[in-house]
């Protein structure tokens, strides 16, 4: 399955990304992720169901410092390939 994903809150500055990408590793989910420019944190991610299930709860969560007032979770076509590994891009 894979999904894109974008987070609205106070994503930025407060070590979201890197929160996400630990997160995707531990639950072997391959993808990535980046801050946008108005402020949001976007990414993509692919894995099995009840793994992406528990990353989305997670992402919605975030870490200590962060905020998330909104989470956007959309699916993706099937047919593409996705990566296997979990990167943080700019």
């Amino acid at each position: 399955m894979n999904f894109f994903f974008r987070a609205r809150g106070r994503v930025q500055g407060v070590g979201y990304r890197a929160f996400v990408r630990r997160q995707a590793r531990t639950q072997g989910i391959g993808g990535w992720v980046r801050n946008e420019p108005d402020g949001s944190v976007a990414g993509q991610a692919n894995g099995q169901a009840d793994a992406l299930t528990a990353f989305r709860d997670i992402l919605r969560q975030g870490p200590p410092w962060a905020f998330v007032e909104s989470l956007d979770w959309e699916p993706l076509n099937e047919g593409e390939s996705y990566p296997t590994s979990f990167e943080i891009r700019s």
